[in-house]
């Protein structure tokens, strides 16, 4: 019994506790249920996660909506929707996104922006790699800048380094002045990139808004320039510093406008109406070429088989010799599909460049063009089809050399702007190359023109001729007036006839083996295929230069 009492003594005492207890413990539930509990400091790691992400969404909204907006006012993509048109669907991987630049004169350390003016990465165009960059005008005007500089290095020395092709979409409006040597030398370290990268990877430039100053001489100096037409500019100096120096009013589409760089200075090679048909037309181009000077350019699957044979052509060259034709009608019979890419079709248009596939397999094409000039070489012929022949060598691209050439084109005007020193460097260029040289007199091969044109003196591998050829120092008229002067009329016609039945044909050139052989024009696609594919691995050097 005293136990007992003990025991209910120690329950009343306890029991109270015990309900409080209970009670709180309720309580607390509903509290931690409520979310009440005291906020935990985020981890190092989330902040930054938030920060990074901030970071990326201002990178790619560059200089902000207002600026895209302006620039899609213009007619005018920004540097990442560029980018999304040339290259395939999610092949872009990007570098350097949160690069900014360090100056700090002239209030620039207030207007950074992540990525600074350009975006530079490696992406694909039909599957095969390629280094790009992309300079973005929404930001600060797109000017270059040391860390802008720094990005296009980077990219440029990848290539190098892997062996892939650069492509350059230029939208800037120049120097960063507030940098000042920084800048200037952010351009010479680009330039000496470029001089680099030459003949060992294609470089591709597309000019696509304002280039002026030294940014010019980087395109100068790849391989190929597209401008896209009423929006884009290529000058030195711009309309203000023209007027003040030489009192000149001129527009900047005057002065270095896409009509003026693709007709009459040379200095581009295509023009596109805008910008998705320029970055259309650099993704075509691209597909020609190899990915560097130690591979073959891609070889294209096609239906068209290499024993098709085209009688027509055997009616586009006139009998009369003196009657003009399009080369363009036979080159596109010849090659696979009519497919055709022609390089600087408004300039110098006595002459024809541009890329075609035989068999798949791409070859440069040079051929003379009889509807302009007859087909002369000028100088600026000379200079066009000289550069393009040196870029085939350098790329290991088969040459087919299409013969219709009169000669040089006489007058005061080429005598004095130096045609001596600028048809020099068509027959530098054919007498250096080592690739394949493919050979089709279709007319007129005369004169020195004769020999400059990938003939056999300058180690051209094959040489044919259609029967209607003529391969002589001049035309018969030409050549008997100077070999028999004063002759009557009747003595002089004589004279002509018999020097037409000795030099116009090729029989005499066959006989002593400077033409392979005189075949039939609906024949030329099978024997060039042929030809081509005994000549696929030829192995020639020429004696080692410094």
């Amino acid at each position: 019994r005293l136990l007992q009492a003990d025991m209910a003594g120690r329950m009343r005492t306890v029991l109270p506790t015990l309900r409080s207890l209970v009670v709180g413990s309720r309580c607390h539930r509903r509290w931690f249920s409520q979310g009440s509990l005291p906020a935990q400091p985020k981890s190092r790691v989330a902040q930054f996660k938030e920060e990074l992400a901030v970071l990326t969404a201002k990178a790619y909204k560059g200089g902000g909506q207002e600026r895209i907006d302006k620039q899609h006012e213009k007619g005018k993509l920004t540097a990442r929707e560029r980018l999304e048109i040339l290259l395939d669907e999610g092949s872009f991987i990007e570098y350097d996104q949160l690069l900014e630049h360090r100056c700090a004169e002239f209030g620039m350390e207030k207007q950074k922006y992540p990525g600074d003016s350009v975006v530079t990465g490696q992406g694909a165009i039909n599957g095969r790699l390629v280094f790009v960059f992309s300079q973005d005008f929404t930001v600060l005007g797109g000017s270059l800048s040391e860390a802008h500089s720094l990005k296009i290095q980077k990219i440029m020395d990848k290539a190098m380094l892997v062996g892939a092709p650069v492509i350059g979409l230029n939208d800037s409006g120049g120097a960063r002045i507030q940098e000042g040597v920084d800048s200037l030398g952010g351009y010479a370290e680009i330039f000496q990139r470029n001089v680099l990268a030459s003949g060992v990877v294609p470089q591709l430039s597309v000019i696509m808004g304002p280039c002026a100053g030294g940014a010019v001489y980087s395109p100068a100096l790849t391989d190929f320039i597209i401008m896209v037409e009423n929006t884009s500019h290529l000058f030195i100096t711009g309309p203000q510093v023209v007027k003040t120096v030489t009192h000149e009013d001129v527009t900047t589409a005057e002065l270095g406008g896409a009509a003026v760089h693709t007709k009459i200075s040379g200095v581009a090679h295509l023009s596109a109406e805008n910008e998705i048909d320029a970055l259309q037309a650099t993704r075509r181009l691209f597909n020609f070429l190899p990915l560097n000077n130690k591979e073959q350019a891609p070889r294209r699957y096609t239906q068209d088989s290499r024993d098709r044979q085209e009688l027509s052509l055997g009616r586009i060259v006139p009998d009369d010799p003196n009657t003009p034709y399009d080369m363009h009608e036979i080159i596109k019979k010849i090659v696979d599909d009519n497919d055709f890419y022609e390089i600087m079709p408004a300039y110098a248009q006595n002459i024809i460049c541009g890329f075609a596939r035989l068999e798949g397999r791409t070859i440069g094409v040079v051929g003379n063009q009889p509807l302009h000039l007859a087909g002369c070489l000028d100088i600026d012929a000379s200079v066009k089809g000289a550069r393009f022949v040196r870029f085939c060598d350098c790329f290991n691209i088969p040459i087919l050399t299409m013969v219709d050439v009169p000669g040089f084109l006489p007058g005061l005007s080429q005598e004095q702007g130096g045609i001596i020193r600028n048809g020099a460097k068509l027959l530098y260029a054919y007498a250096e190359a080592t690739v394949p040289k493919l050979t089709v007199i279709t007319r007129k091969a005369y004169g020195g023109a004769y020999d400059v044109m990938a003939s056999k003196h300058l180690r051209g591998d094959i040489n044919l001729a259609w029967p209607n050829s003529e391969i002589a120092v001049m035309g018969a008229a030409g050549a008997v007036n100077i070999i028999f002067r004063g002759l009557d009329a009747t003595r002089t016609k004589a004279e002509v006839e018999k020097y037409e039945r000795l030099f116009a044909n090729p029989l005499t050139a066959a006989r002593r083996g400077y033409i392979d052989a005189v075949i039939e024009p609906h024949t030329t696609r099978t024997r060039l295929c042929m030809e081509l594919d005994a000549l696929l691995h030829k192995q020639l050097s020429n004696p080692w230069k410094k």
